[in-house]
């Protein structure tokens, strides 16, 4: 062991000298012992391996380029290797000439085989282009360019360990300044786990879906509703009518629990849903219950209303359950609107809320089109639901128009709707807006309703996508909808579910609102793994699965491995039903003391790992305080923090070799933090 302590330290000074020697150049560190690359880490284009060399496109010049010359991704792929101690995220950049396409052109890049593509600008002088965070695994990775598309001028490419903003920064507070009490203290709670858990959700069904039938019969000559067992049931007296042959019926009845069971024609008896399905199968699986539970306002419809218990439901979630509610709103438009009379009330199959040409949405928000009247409607029937929970002291997340942008434009347009799916992004992302402000006006000012925080759901396809947010002052919570296939995916893995936590799509929807919003996953096919999730440092705030029907998102092993939801569950990183604060609602959270902070002794570099980088960060501070001390020129220059933590050895006496020696004797697990005598 004492033998192996040595050969770390003489490896250690060995790399920090080379650190402080090379700079910000990054030469990697091959020595038999380590072999891992120092970063900031640059290599020429034209001397990664298999690259071609050029030193102009032909017979146009490029001037200013750095080394020899330039590679030129024309036929096979141009690759290099870095070596990482552990599995982390990293910041890839190259400095890079783009002239085949003035619209610019697709670039291919593999890290470790998994694909990435990214549009490169039109760029006739060399320029430093970002092209994302990666992933890179424990070990020698290798990060190629392909020529898919291709056509790419690369002078030098840069890696670096990844740095991310303080998501802390986001709103705390809602949109809304006459929020109720009980938004304010969800959104206070939310805001205090936000990047330190993720919170679990799932979406329950509607409508009829899981319907179970029952014994239950309606005795007409006792009048009552009993089962198989002799149980009565109270009869719904307002629901009296007649079936379709004519008799009398009550179309509800109630057990003693408050369920509530429907007359179906065809078996001449009661039925239920089982609302509960999902949610008694997570249980089953793991002991927990979601924290937050996903409803759907899409029956309370001027063209089809019924009555299925939502907004009860919604209310019994919260109250009684303890739980969070979030719902979205399949509001649906008539399929032949051109006929359609504002009133009327037709069959929901001749409903959808997919595209429709007939349906103006810059009229939806003009008064005195017939769009607009139907809006009004449909925007009535919600509020008088809301009001209902308002006045229960029940606050509830709201995503309207979800999934805004829906696919990428087919046309040249970017934002013109041309991917969309919904009505309500079928004219582009200026209508799309105009409409979502129009919801928020109608609901906060007309029907003076407070009780709502505003999840907007946005794509990442492009920088393009982010035209479609409506504005920080009618936004809470921005989210993503993760429905991606076995195929799409990050994490090295090749088949099973895909567990992707996704983290590009995370940061570019952090970008979208300047970091201002906590950002969610509000719907999902696969939930994210655990490991996936802290290892890329994609904090989403919830996640919230889709319910089983032909799909079995939830349930079905294509979709969710059990193992794995079971982690999730039972691991202290995700927040489930048991473990919300029983003050949620009144005090922004638990009224326990907070936490002490947790001991960063030898986080040199403040990123919540002690690894060899810190000892490392510690002898470049000592050997080259100009580039490495705080305020230093290097862009990983030692933090106020990173000295407080780093101070392990004989603490106050500033750094010393000591606290480096200190860090490897932990790492090596020879010695504890703070190092005692």
């Amino acid at each position: 062991m004492k033998n192996n302590f040595k050969k770390c330290a003489a490896v250690l000074s060995a790399a920090a000298t080379t650190a402080v020697i090379t700079g910000s150049s990054g030469i990697v560190t091959t020595t038999a012992e380590t072999e891992m690359t120092v970063f900031p880490y640059t290599i020429e284009g034209e001397n990664m391996t298999d690259a071609t060399f050029w030193d102009k496109i032909y017979a146009d010049e490029f001037p200013g380029f750095s080394g020899k010359g330039f590679t030129y991704i024309t036929n096979d792929k141009a690759s290099f290797e870095v070596t990482v101690p552990e599995d982390g995220m990293y910041q890839l950049s190259a400095r890079c000439v783009q002239v085949l396409d003035k619209g610019g052109r697709m670039q291919t890049i593999s890290v470790n085989g998994v694909e990435y593509s990214m549009t490169v600008p039109y760029l006739d002088t060399w320029t430093d282009i970002d092209l994302g965070v990666i992933r890179l695994r424990k070990g020698t990775n290798e990060i190629a360019f392909l020529n898919k598309y291709g056509y790419l001028a690369v002078d030098t490419v840069t890696i670096k360990e990844a740095v991310f903003p303080d998501i802390t920064q986001a709103d705390s507070v809602p949109c809304d300044p006459k929020a109720t009490p009980e938004a304010k203290s969800l959104m206070k709670y939310l805001h205090s786990v936000y990047g330190k858990h993720i919170i679990s959700g799932q979406q329950e069904i509607y409508g009829s879906g899981h319907t179970i039938q029952t014994t239950i019969r309606y005795d007409k000559e006792k009048d009552i509703c009993v089962d198989s067992d002799g149980n009565e049931y109270t009869i719904d007296r307002d629901s009296e009518g007649l079936d379709k042959d004519g008799n009398k019926i009550y179309w509800h009845c109630i057990g003693d629990d408050g369920k509530v069971y429907d007359y179906d024609e065809q078996n001449r008896g009661y039925k239920f849903v089982y609302y509960d399905q999902e949610f008694d199968w997570l249980a089953d699986l793991s002991g927990k219950y979601p924290a937050i539970r996903g409803f759907d306002f899409m029956n309370y419809n001027p063209l089809y209303g019924w009555e299925d218990g939502t907004t009860q439901r919604v209310i019994d979630w919260v109250k009684n359950k303890g739980g969070i509610a979030t719902a979205c709103w399949h509001i649906n438009i008539p399929t032949d609107f051109a006929n359609y009379t504002p009133g009327d009330a037709i069959d929901w199959s001749k409903c959808t809320y997919k595209v429709n040409k007939d349906f103006k949405i810059a009229n939806a928000v003009k008064k005195g089109t017939k769009e607009n009247e139907y809006l009004n409607m449909a925007i009535e029937d919600l509020a008088e639901q809301f009001k209902i929970l308002q006045d229960n002291n029940v606050p509830i997340m709201f995503r309207p128009f979800h999934e805004a942008e829906g696919n990428p434009s087919t046309t040249s347009d970017p934002i013109d709707g041309s991917g969309a799916w919904f009505w309500w992004s079928q004219d582009g992302a200026e209508d799309y807006k105009a409409l979502w402000n129009y919801l928020y006006d109608q609901l906060t000012n007309k029907y003076d309703l407070h009780n709502i925080l505003w999840e907007n759901n946005l794509y990442a396809w492009s920088e393009y996508s982010a035209e479609w947010y409506p504005g920080d002052d009618c936004v809470d919570i921005i989210g993503w909808d993760k429905y991606d296939t076995m195929y799409n995916r990050h994490d090295g893995l090749t088949s099973g579910p895909n567990e992707d936590c996704n983290s590009s799509v995370y940061w570019s929807l952090k970008d979208y609102t300047d970091n201002k919003k906590m950002a969610a996953i509000t719907e999902n096919s696969t939930i994210p793994s655990l490991n996936n999730l802290t290892t890329e440092k994609a904090t989403w705030l919830y996640f919230c699965t889709w319910y089983d029907d032909q799909d079995k998102f939830i349930s079905g092993e294509n979709y969710n491995n059990p193992e794995s939801v079971k982690e999730m569950y039972q691991s202290d990183y995700c927040i489930t039903l048991d473990e919300l604060p029983k003050d949620l609602y009144s005090n922004g959270g638990s009224s326990e003391p907070e936490p002490e902070p947790e001991n960063h002794y030898g986080d040199a570099n403040c990123d919540g790992k002690i690894l060899l980088n810190d000892a490392i960060l510690i002898m470049q501070v000592i050997g080259n305080p100009d580039g490495y001390a705080v305020g230093g020129s290097e862009e990983s220059a030692i933090t106020k923090q990173g000295i407080l933590n780093a101070d392990v050895s004989g603490n106050g006496d500033g750094l010393t070799n000591k606290d480096a020696l200190a860090v490897q004797k932990y790492i090596l697990k020879l010695g504890t933090l703070p190092e005692t005598e």
